[in-house]
């Protein structure tokens, strides 16, 4: 049998000691050929915290944990059977359908693309309006004209003596009204 992607439901959370734990009973029951990777789909996203950059990780599923497993009724019961599970995703209680190998590439792919490139925390839509929380233009209300990710930067519309004025800032700069 080959192995396929299986979405298992955890308390979320408790994500990555599902994980753990998983991985602990395959080698305890001596299963981990018929098992692949556990994963918890996470991307780094980068924030700014007084004034430096903090990296964090994010779960773009909260509550998920992939499994690459062959399905029997002894890897099932493995799975079904650690703590903090809440069971699969997909298909009946008794037999869990897996996810098509197309899903499980563009998460794979999501996963690899957020550790080269981390994203920011916060999301900046144009003609979202933003406050200006640092620099000259402090307490300042403007609204998202263009957002640059590559940079780290926002180009805001602020109105300065009535007049609409572009400004470029960066994203510590502006915190969402």
């Amino acid at each position: 049998m080959s192995k396929r992607w299986y979405v298992v439901h955890a308390y979320s959370g408790y994500e990555k000691q599902v994980m753990r734990s998983l991985k602990e009973q395959m080698v305890l029951k001596g299963l981990e050929d018929r098992f692949g990777d556990v994963l918890v789909p996470t991307e780094e996203v980068v924030e700014m915290r007084d004034g430096k950059k903090r990296r964090s990780e994010r779960k773009f599923y909260p509550g998920y944990v992939l499994v690459q497993m062959e399905m029997d009724d002894e890897t099932w019961h493995l799975v079904k059977s650690t703590s903090r599970v809440l069971g699969f995703i997909g298909g009946t209680k008794e037999k869990p359908a897996p996810i098509t190998e197309k899903e499980a590439m563009a998460i794979l792919q999501r996963v690899e693309s957020g550790a080269e490139k981390p994203r920011p925390k916060t999301l900046f839509e144009p003609g979202e309006i933003v406050r200006v929380i640092d620099g000259p233009f402090a307490d300042f209300n403007g609204v998202v004209e263009e957002v640059d990710y590559e940079k780290s930067r926002v180009k805001v519309a602020v109105l300065i003596f009535g007049r609409s004025t572009p400004v470029e800032l960066g994203f510590g700069q502006v915190e969402k009204d």
